[in-house]
């Protein structure tokens, strides 16, 4: 059987709102029949608002008719496929508790001088904070600059080992992959073997004054 969202108040508002039996209401929400009675006495529940469960699609009102007419009848919620179930969120920023929030400066100069290949957005995911506050560490420009002790963001608590272990080898591989293709663009070219001079001809008249002044063999 499809499990009923807030069974209780489910529960609270169709005890109000329709002429079906403790039975069913307790089938219907998958409660015990005692707690159903408990809540139509005021003694189980109080201050439950109550949920309607057509408005928010649990069941039809024709299904609740048949349950009002015939006490045996036993209502049957309407079914989703999976396409059709609120999907999770995306993970969104860290949420980083208020007590720790001041110790972040320390963490991003811990990261800063430690693992100068992650990027500033990584750090901002990894610890829950801004963009604007590690470029100042960077830049030295932090209005706390001169008191902040650069610190392992895991041992202050912002961070898991886990999460940041995964950070440090996304960001190593990347640079590894941005070394390698600046190497390959910037790598030096063979320069092409120069030319041969020419060989100047010697002329006939060169020839004749080399032969006169060439010593003789005694």
């Amino acid at each position: 059987m499809t499990q009923i969202l807030m069974p209780k108040a489910t529960a609270v508002w169709l005890i109000d709102n329709s002429a079906m039996s403790f039975k069913q209401i307790s089938e219907f929400c998958g409660l015990h029949i005692l707690e159903v009675e408990g809540i139509a006495d005021g003694d189980v529940g109080q201050g439950i608002r109550g949920a309607d469960p057509i408005a928010n699609g649990q069941v039809s009102r024709e299904e609740i008719e048949k349950a009002e007419k015939d006490p045996n009848y036993a209502m049957k919620p309407n079914t989703f496929d999976a396409d059709e179930l609120p999907q999770p969120k995306k993970r969104g920023p860290r949420y980083t508790p208020l007590s720790r929030r001041q110790d972040r400066p320390d963490a991003i100069a811990w990261l800063v001088r430690n693992h100068p290949e992650i990027s500033d957005p990584q750090i901002s995911k990894l610890i829950g904070t801004t963009k604007p506050t590690i470029k100042s560490i960077r830049e030295r420009t932090h209005w706390k600059i001169n008191t902040i002790q650069p610190q392992d963001p895991v041992s202050l608590g912002l961070c898991s080992q886990v999460d940041l272990d995964a950070i440090v080898k996304v960001a190593a591989e990347k640079k590894a992959k941005e070394d390698a293709k600046n190497q390959v663009e910037g790598g030096e070219t063979l320069k092409p073997a120069p030319e041969p001079e020419p060989i100047e001809e010697t002329s006939k008249a060169d020839l004749t004054l080399a032969n006169l002044f060439k010593p003789q063999d005694t």
